[in-house]
């Protein structure tokens, strides 16, 4: 037996590392409009399942929509309050079931899939484990949010973090996976003309992306600091809403979630063009010309996050191809969860995320 296996109680799962017992502190949605600390018990090991100290955890819209209550999850149930959020973040291992994944080490950092799929159901056994019907979401519903001192998650949804990508940057992983999804969907190639709605994480993830894909790429925003930052992260034109030429793109990318944003990037891709709907409109479309889309050929693509794309997005930060610089506004102790919120929502910011740190527990 291993020097670092805990000694375990009958019927229980034995562990390499030291898996902690008791309590810890988490963020929670405590009600509509309310986010604060609370105190929760630790994960007991499972099968499968390893423990991991989260270091820092992004803060989105999505996690908005939680804090607001607008979010279907809390709508149809899956989610209740207190709600302990986070679905981007990155952590080191702490415990692993001692028969489990011996290529996962104590120490290894680590980043965590959003969607936990089943394994089972008929789409993942057709390998299309995004689409699983009975999925769990870490942060969103059926599965504990890693804004807190401990997350426990199923061994096969980790990937290990390279030295040359750090925390801010592995923090930008989750969102960035949904890009590369959404690019290798519409088939983005060389040469082609890329247009990105939105400057928010997304966006800006797109457009270096789309940058490096395509060769060049121009934005559309609504906010002067979002669309400096396109700027100087890799877009040759920088639009504001109706300013760009219809019909005038290859490949459109719709990051911004606004309704009015996915309807023009219809009318912007050109004949035969593909549009990549990233970002989640929360409200119905206005009216669009379904004859026009139709004759005009454009191909329509909702893309639903890219569980397979974690080792090439960390692959891409580790090359410089991705870069966390400029899109951290500023970084909060967990305590000051309400104040990361607040400066989400209503605070004037130069960068477009903001994100919770963790110090290591003593």
């Amino acid at each position: 037996m291993s020097h670092d296996l805990e000694e375990a109680p009958a019927g229980a799962v034995p562990v390499r590392g030291n898996w902690p017992t008791g309590t810890m502190r988490a963020a929670a949605v405590l009600d509509h409009g309310k986010a604060g600390l609370i105190e929760v018990a630790i994960p007991a090991p499972a099968r499968g399942e390893v423990l991991v100290a989260p270091s820092v955890v992004g803060v989105c819209g999505t996690d908005l929509e939680l804090l607001h209550g607008t979010a279907s999850y809390f709508r149809d149930g899956r989610a209740t309050h207190p709600h302990v959020f986070g679905h981007e973040w990155v952590g080191r291992v702490v415990a692993v079931p001692a028969e489990d994944e011996p290529s996962l080490r104590i120490g290894d950092r680590v980043v965590g899939q959003t969607m936990i799929s089943c394994g089972s159901c008929r789409a993942c056994q057709r390998g299309r484990r995004n689409e699983c019907g009975r999925l769990r979401e870490t942060g969103l519903y059926g599965q504990q949010g890693a804004a807190a001192e401990f997350v426990r998650v199923p061994a096969q949804t980790l990937t290990v973090v390279p030295a040359a990508v750090d925390d801010l940057a592995a923090a930008l992983v989750e969102p960035a996976v949904t890009v590369l999804a959404g690019l290798d969907r519409v088939s983005c190639s060389p040469g082609e003309r890329v247009l990105v709605l939105g400057t928010g994480t997304i966006g800006l993830l797109a457009v270096q992306l789309a940058r490096r894909l395509a060769g060049t790429v121009d934005v559309v925003g609504v906010d002067d600091a979002g669309l400096g930052a396109a700027l100087r992260l890799g877009a040759e034109h920088a639009f504001r809403p109706g300013e760009a030429a219809p019909g005038g793109y290859d490949v459109v990318v719709e990051a911004s979630g606004s309704p009015a944003a996915l309807a023009e990037a219809l009318q912007l891709a050109d004949i035969g063009g593909r549009v990549a709907a990233i970002g989640v409109p929360t409200d119905p479309l206005p009216s669009v010309d379904a004859g026009e889309l139709v004759l005009r050929g454009v191909s329509f693509t909702g893309v639903r996050h890219g569980l397979d794309f974690y080792e090439r997005a960390l692959r891409l930060f580790a090359e410089g191809v991705l870069t966390a610089k400029g899109m951290v506004a500023e970084v909060f102790p967990l305590e000051r969860v309400a104040d990361a919120f607040h400066l989400l929502e209503h605070g004037r910011r130069a960068a477009p995320k903001v994100a919770l740190q963790l110090p290591p527990r003593g």
